[in-house]
């Protein structure tokens, strides 16, 4: 473990370079959940005519085709810029931080550069997720266990997915992680490493720890609907008042108890 840089006595992040950096951050979450609605726009008009996309020749059609190469790589983006919009709000405040901290251990004249490094190994390792992701959305399919729509078709994999996600919750591995999220300062102070090579891995590493907190709430998402946007807003919603409302770790272990039995009783309702 490394000791973090001296902060005190230094100036921080300029004004300019603080608004600048919240108007990226902005920008680029605006700009991926306007393509995921573009994307959910254009799935729902394609299974309009006769609803004929949830029928069981659709499923045995898309099962066939969930290991093309082209669907699979539409997939692939689909899911990484869903993590975006997703992930990106949450870390907000950690990625401003971050650059507050470059500011004062006056490594540059302009914290941006820093600030973008240190974003894009945040988004790496949620980019890495979504290529499992998307592997396992293709091996549902194939399996017609998602329909075309990418909703479960199994009342057990919903269920299934819902108790995970509720006993995760509770999980020390979870909360751990957690703890680490809702305060990366202490992150920041320990794990500390100067320049834009630094300031990807520490970006990568912060990452590790929210995907180590949220993988598993992501996969809540095969329940009611990659694209279902709501849906999406939900999660990511809650990942944001798990993440930064003061009682984010409370909140998330009473959720975990509703999903167990929102799970039992999807199980025990279609057995």
């Amino acid at each position: 473990m490394t000791a973090g840089p001296d902060t005190a006595a230094a100036p921080a992040m300029s004004r300019r370079d603080r608004l600048a950096a919240l108007a990226s951050l902005v920008g680029l979450a605006a700009l991926a959940w306007t393509y995921l609605w573009w994307d959910a726009a254009s799935m729902a008009g394609m299974a309009m005519p006769g609803e004929g996309m949830a029928t069981a020749g659709a499923m045995a059609m898309s099962a066939v085709s969930a290991w093309h190469i082209e669907p699979l790589l539409l997939t692939f983006l689909m899911w990484s810029v869903m993590m975006v919009g997703m992930m990106l709000p949450s870390a907000a405040p950690a990625i401003l931080l971050y650059g507050s901290m470059v500011g004062k251990n006056r490594e540059r004249r302009s914290a941006l550069p820093a600030i973008w490094a240190f974003t894009a190994g945040y988004l790496a390792v949620w980019t890495g997720f979504s290529a499992a992701a998307a592997g396992l959305q293709a091996l549902l399919e194939a399996n017609a266990l998602l329909t075309p729509m990418m909703v479960s078709a199994s009342h057990w994999l919903t269920g299934g997915l819902l108790v995970a996600a509720g006993i995760y919750q509770w999980l020390p591995v979870k909360q751990a992680c957690l703890e680490k999220c809702r305060a990366p300062l202490q992150f920041f102070m320990f794990h500390w490493r100067p320049g834009l090579t630094g300031a990807f891995r520490m970006g990568a590493g912060h990452s590790a720890f929210c995907l180590g907190c949220c993988w598993v709430l992501m996969l809540l998402l095969f329940t009611a609907g990659v694209m279902n946007l709501l849906w999406v807003a939900l999660i990511a919603g809650f990942v944001i008042a798990e993440k930064l409302l003061p009682a984010g770790a409370f909140t998330g272990r009473l959720a975990g108890i509703g999903l167990a039995i929102a799970g039992v009783a999807t199980i025990l309702a279609n057995g």
